[in-house]
């Protein structure tokens, strides 16, 4: 990156304000497209998809015997579905948005960093749908009849189908978003701000920081979901490691040895 600025790739393709403007709202564009042809193919398997995200739940339900799910309100079941088909259509849209963010981002890059926006797209997809199976399959399982359990005796539950969906919403995007954490781990190396051994050194920190993000992140204050969340964040961070690693530009001075 030591280009001077009269011949810095970046600096030949920098746009002004307004053509900014219209790049970004053609990215939009493609965008919103992509989340209307998902959302509106989604709303007709609303039913079966939320069927699949009610299963652990129900599960819990009738092992743990405490309760029920049940409408409360009229238009209930519709606004259920339509959210339903938008959760579903986000993540099924996810490739293209991805995409379009990093395309858009892209004139700002330099030619070896343009390279890697295809592979970056891959893996902020992978880790964004990785995050969300890994919250179905670890903490809806496991998670949920030890959270009916912790319910106050001979109560029962009557669940709100969409207070449900909110949470299961809210756990799902948390999860992927988390999952990203290689990625902005990429980014703060290539900037120079970190490396592999400030990750290192940092590390009984970013443990507690981890901690009490899925603290705050899970639906309730208990030791084994927090640590549900928390142990694919370390290991994620381990990789974040390996990553500064091997795309980090910071530099560090060499200390000489003392002369004998």
């Amino acid at each position: 990156m030591g280009t001077s600025s009269a011949t810095d790739p970046v600096e030949e393709h920098r746009m002004p304000l307004m053509e900014h403007l219209r790049e970004l709202r053609s990215r939009l564009i493609v965008c919103l497209w992509a989340l209307l042809i998902t959302v509106v193919g989604s709303f007709f398997f609303a039913n079966d998809i939320f069927v699949i995200l009610a299963a652990p739940m129900n599960d819990a339900l009738v092992v743990t015997g405490r309760g029920t799910m049940a409408i409360t309100q009229a238009m209930e079941g519709f606004m259920v579905q339509m959210k339903v088909a938008g959760l579903s259509g986000f993540f099924l849209a996810s490739p293209v948005l991805f995409w379009q963010a990093w395309r858009f981002v892209g004139p700002g890059l330099y030619d070896q960093e343009k390279k890697m926006v295809l592979p970056l797209v891959g893996a902020s997809t992978f880790l964004f749908i990785s995050g969300a199976v890994f919250c179905y399959f670890a903490l809806f399982q496991y998670g949920f009849p030890m959270f009916l359990e912790m319910n106050i005796e001979g109560v029962q539950a009557v669940l709100s189908i969409d207070a449900y969906l909110s949470m299961v919403t809210n756990l799902l995007l948390a999860f992927g978003i988390s999952f990203q954490l290689p990625i902005v781990v990429y980014f703060l190396a290539r900037l120079g701000l970190v490396d592999h051994i400030d990750m290192i050194k940092g590390f009984r920190y970013s443990v507690v920081g981890i901690f009490v993000v899925a603290g705050i992140l899970t639906p309730t204050p208990d030791v084994m979901s927090q640590t549900i969340m928390a142990a694919p964040l370390l290991l994620l961070y381990g990789v974040g490691i390996v990553v500064a690693r091997v795309f980090s530009t910071k530099k560090r001075e060499v200390v000489a040895a003392p002369a004998a």
